[in-house]
């Protein structure tokens, strides 16, 4: 038996991925600091370590086979297992994201990172989680992935401004992350998606009216439910977020 619960959370060395981190850290567990940035994810992890958390760095960029697979014989190595895997890391793509001016490579990349990076980290992550005895898999997706919203009434439209790349990315991990839960239905691993709300990150220039440690309190809401919690579902700190 490990003595430490141990996460994993991808694109950890600043903003809300940080602040999961140190979330999850303070809680008395173990947590991988998943980045692609060396430099970054070392100084993320002095931080964590300076604050006492027991955080160790995990190189890792979410688009790259072999990274991933190098990254789960880091956490096996240094950890024994996993219990929790938070997919964090995204990308907005940058702007103009009209469906008329948008720049396809812009496209492809956002979902590379957003979407096939969860289902790459996932799937490699996996036979860990499986032996964990609670598992959970929390992916950060974003209130302007839920088409309910998108196309409500102008006045209900608070889900940012047109975009065919950073938003549709968050609707197809919302359901990609559905097809897993069926999948796994069944078994131990309970796997949900969590909006943090509009943060001030790098992400979006800072505008964001949230704090990014107000951001990260709904990914490890989600990473600590109990064995009978829900799976297969869409939160933010105020319940259920609509699809």
């Amino acid at each position: 038996m490990r003595e430490r619960t141990t996460a994993l959370v991808t694109g950890a060395n600043k903003g809300i991925g940080y602040e999961i981190a140190a979330g999850l850290g303070a809680l008395g567990w173990s947590v991988g600091v998943g980045a692609r940035d060396d430099r970054r994810c070392e100084d993320a992890v002095g931080r964590l370590r300076a604050a006492g958390v027991d955080a160790f760095g995990v190189p890792l960029d979410v688009t790259d086979d072999a990274s991933v697979t190098a990254a789960a014989r880091l956490v096996e190595d240094r950890a024994g297992g996993l219990d929790v895997l938070v997919n964090n890391a995204a990308i907005a793509g940058g702007m103009p994201q009209e469906p008329t001016r948008v720049d396809l490579d812009t496209v492809r990349a956002v979902m590379e990172t957003n979407v096939l990076g969860v289902i790459r980290v996932t799937n490699v992550m996996l036979p860990l989680l499986r032996r964990s005895a609670s598992p959970r898999i929390v992916n950060v997706s974003s209130s302007v992935g839920s088409l309910t919203r998108q196309s409500g009434p102008g006045a209900e439209q608070t889900t940012g401004p047109v975009s065919v790349a950073y938003a549709p990315s968050k609707t197809l991990l919302n359901a990609v992350t559905l097809q897993y839960a069926r999948e796994l239905s069944g078994t131990n691993i309970l796997i949900n998606v969590g909006c943090p709300g509009y943060v001030a990150t790098d992400l979006n220039g800072f505008q964001g009216v949230r704090t990014p440690a107000q951001g990260a309190a709904i990914a490890v809401k989600l990473a600590t439910l109990p064995d009978d919690g829900p799976t297969g579902r869409f939160f933010d700190d105020a319940g259920a977020v609509p699809w």
